[in-house]
């Protein structure tokens, strides 16, 4: 099931929020400020890219400031925009599984410094 859920969400969202985030990191990866941006917008890619079986645990404590700076410009609107796409997502009954991955989206891209992924 993990790898039917896989293929369906690259072929109808995975392949373009790859590519939207790997061209925000490489964008961000320009600037020598911008490069820690930059890494964690390619971690939230390879997350994005096949998201079923992979496990997200968020640790603020490691980068607090670089999370709190990600969280006021970046990470209140993405993770906005992942929780209302998962709520959608979770109406129908064949959708929840896409939904919860939408959740698990949401809260790396909340605080991603510092965030580990995992192989479930």
């Amino acid at each position: 099931m993990k790898t039917l859920g896989n293929i369906l969400w690259f072929i109808v969202v995975g392949l373009w929020f790859f590519i939207a985030w790997m061209i925000c990191g490489i964008l961000w990866c320009l600037t020598i400020i911008g490069i820690p941006f930059g890494v964690q917008c390619i971690k939230i890619a390879e997350l994005v890219v096949l998201p079923f079986r992979k496990n997200v645990k968020t640790n603020f404590d490691a980068h607090p400031i670089a999370n709190i700076i990600w969280l006021i410009f970046f990470g209140w609107e993405i993770t906005l925009g992942f929780v209302i796409a998962g709520a959608l997502l979770c109406i129908t009954i064949i959708g929840i599984p896409f939904g919860l991955q939408c959740f698990k989206l949401a809260s790396l891209s909340l605080l991603p410094f510092g965030a580990e992924l995992s192989l479930n």
